[in-house]
C-alpha cells in the first residue's frame, strides 16, 4: 500500500491503481491500457474518473490526439516505473536464489529454431530435470530479460547487450539458396524471397537494400520460420541460415558463405539469474547440446 499526500489528507493506493495510470500513460489512452491489462474499455473509463475523483486531481488531459499526463499524471507515471523496477529487481532476486533445479523456466528464442533445433533438446532436457517446467517463448523480437520477459534467452547477435550475461556457442553461417532441380544465371534477375525489417534487428532487410531490386522481391517475411518453404516452392531465391537450408534435399547453394548476413549464436541471461539452479542447469545442458552441431550452424 502507498499513501499518495493529496491536499492536506492521506489516500491510501495499490500498485494496481500506479500500473493502470502507466498503462493509460503508455497506451496513450485507455483503450489501449484496456487491452494490455485485460479489461473493457468502460471498466478503464470508470476506474481512471473513480481514481481522479478519490485524488481530488485530474491525471490525463483529454485530447483528440489522447490522453496527456498532467504534472499529477507524470509524478504517478514515474512512481509506477520505480515501483516497477523494485518489484523486478526483488523478483530476479528471488529467482536467483534456489538451489535445486526446480520451477518455471521461460526461454525465449526465434521462431526458426523451435521445430529444427529446439525441440529434440527440450524433450532430453525434461527428461533429465523432470522438476523444470519450460515456458517457450518464440519471437523474432528482443524480450526484455531485465523486465523478466524471460530468464534464458537464444538469440541470433554479432553484439548482445553488455547488461546481460552468458556464451558464445556458435557462428550462425547463411547463403543464398535457390530450388535443387533448377539452373539460375544472374541472380539479380530472379525472384526474391527475404526476412523483413523485425528479424535480427534488420541486418537482413539492410543487406538486401544493396544488392536486390526492390521490384524484385516477390515475397518479405517477419520471421525466418517459412523461407525454406517458399524457397523450396518456386516462389523465389533468397538467403537461408546453413543449419536449416543444408539439410533440405530441395534446395541447393547458390555460391559461397554471405559473411555479411553471418552472426553468432548466444545464450544470455541476466545476472541476478545466472548463479539459479534452473538456469546454470539449462545454460549447461543447452551448450553442451550444441557443441557436436557447430559445423552445421557454421555451414561446413
Amino acid at each position: 500500500m502507498v499513501l499518495l499526500f493529496c491536499k492536506d489528507r492521506d489516500v491510501p493506493l495499490d500498485w494496481d491503481e500506479f500500473r493502470f495510470v502507466k498503462a493509460v500513460a503508455d497506451g496513450g489512452g485507455l483503450a489501449a491500457a484496456a487491452q494490455d491489462l485485460g479489461i473493457n474499455h468502460s471498466t478503464a473509463f470508470r476506474r481512471l474518473g473513480a481514481l481522479e475523483a478519490r485524488l481530488d486531481v485530474r491525471l490525463f488531459e483529454r485530447l483528440r490526439a489522447g490522453y496527456v499526463p498532467t504534472a499529477a499524471g507524470q509524478a504517478m507515471i514515474e512512481a509506477a516505473a520505480r515501483i516497477e523496477t523494485d518489484v523486478t529487481r526483488f523478483a530476479r532476486t528471488v529467482a536467483g536464489q534456489g538451489e535445486t533445479p526446480a520451477g518455471e523456466l521461460r526461454l525465449t528464442a526465434p521462431t526458426g529454431f523451435a521445430t529444427g533445433l529446439l525441440m529434440p533438446i527440450l524433450a532430453d532436457f525434461c527428461i533429465r530435470y523432470p522438476a523444470i517446467r519450460i515456458d517457450l517463448i518464440l519471437a523474432e523480437e528482443a524480450l526484455n530479460l531485465s523486465r523478466r520477459d524471460a530468464d534464458v534467452a537464444i538469440r541470433a547477435s554479432r553484439g548482445p547487450s553488455e547488461t546481460l550475461v552468458g556464451r558464445r556457442l556458435t557462428g550462425l553461417a547463411w547463403a543464398i539458396y535457390g530450388r535443387a532441380d533448377r539452373d539460375y544465371g544472374d541472380l539479380s534477375r530472379e525472384a526474391w524471397v527475404v526476412p523483413g525489417p523485425a528479424v535480427a534487428g534488420g541486418l537482413f532487410a539492410r543487406d538486401g537494400e544493396g544488392r536486390i531490386p526492390p521490384e524484385r522481391v516477390v515475397l518479405r517475411l517477419n520471421t525466418v520460420t517459412g523461407l525454406d518453404a517458399a524457397v523450396a516452392a518456386g516462389l523465389g531465391i533468397g538467403p537461408l541460415p546453413c543449419f536449416e537450408a543444408d539439410a533440405n534435399p530441395a534446395l541447393r547453394r547458390l555460391g559461397g558463405l554471405q559473411p555479411d548476413l553471418g552472426a553468432d549464436l548466444w545464450l544470455l541471461t541476466h545476472p541476478d539469474l545466472r548463479h539459479a539452479a534452473r538456469v546454470r542447469a539449462f545454460m549447461d545442458y543447452f551448450a553442451a547440446a550444441i557443441l557436436p552441431l557447430r559445423p552445421r550452424f557454421e555451414g561446413r
